[in-house]
């Protein structure tokens, strides 16, 4: 069991979708027991592979508080969505940055566990949330690119900001 390097915002790696996950066997046993640990190690609800640069579709998650109720979903779909709601979002992947999303509260997803065992479980609220947020991951998008316009007009400032500041940096350091 490790803990696994969380990317952070603007890698682009993070822009990459997921590929299905085709062979059930012990090393995809091992990225569900790695992701939980570093979920754990950070404080967090839930970690998608492509968070840790691992391109297959996994999620965990556990809000239980105490990591008594880990959930792992490999390949996971949504069948069915419910009750829309406006929630505020975080993500370990974009430290600092919070954010008003619009997400079904109730949701049926179709997913395996590490064996390859298919089932169906209904989630509701923060449980709903959770799952779509990370499935978002699988698919090459973050939360914040579900903010209004002019929040992400601001984050987009921000990052701007600090690329110029790095350059400057990286260019006084060689200079």
């Amino acid at each position: 069991m490790a803990q696994l390097e969380i990317l952070e915002y603007p890698d682009p790696r993070l822009r990459r979708p997921a590929a299905p996950v085709i062979e059930f066997d012990s090393g995809l046993a091992r990225l569900a027991s790695d992701l939980l640990d570093t979920l754990y190690a950070n404080a967090g609800i839930g970690l998608s592979a492509p968070q840790a640069g691992n391109l297959r579709q996994v999620l965990v998650m556990d809000l239980s508080g105490s990591a008594s109720e880990p959930q792992v979903f490999v390949n996971p779909e949504i069948i069915a969505r419910a009750a829309p709601g406006l929630v505020e979002e975080s993500c370990l992947s974009v430290p600092g940055v919070t954010g008003n999303v619009l997400r079904a509260t109730r949701v049926r997803v179709r997913a395996a566990d590490t064996a390859g065992l298919p089932f169906e479980r209904d989630l509701e609220g923060m449980a709903a949330v959770c799952l779509q947020h990370e499935m978002d991951h699988l698919a090459g998008k973050l939360f914040i690119d579900r903010l209004s316009l002019f929040r992400r007009l601001r984050l987009r400032a921000a990052e701007n900001r600090t690329r110029r500041r790095q350059t400057g940096t990286a260019a006084e350091a060689s200079g």
